[in-house]
């Protein structure tokens, strides 16, 4: 699998959580500071961060690309 560098919105990607590995689908590209609930997610057009959603609790979170990998 290659490492995400530039995504886009629907791709299938995986990422490593503290239970292991989980997959999602990938919603949108984050450029400009953002708040997904109450975490402040420091994203810029330099260093862009992407939002995920979980493929089993369809929750919501941004993780820079280095993180991804494409499926």
């Amino acid at each position: 699998m290659a490492k995400a560098k530039s995504l886009k919105a629907g791709d299938k990607v995986e990422w490593e959580t503290s239970q292991g590995k989980t997959t999602g689908t990938v919603k949108k590209k984050l450029t400009s500071p953002t708040k997904i609930k109450s975490h402040k997610v420091a994203a810029t057009k330099e260093n862009p961060e992407y939002l995920v959603e979980t493929e089993k609790s369809k929750k919501l979170a941004a993780h820079k690309p280095d993180a991804l990998k494409k499926k």
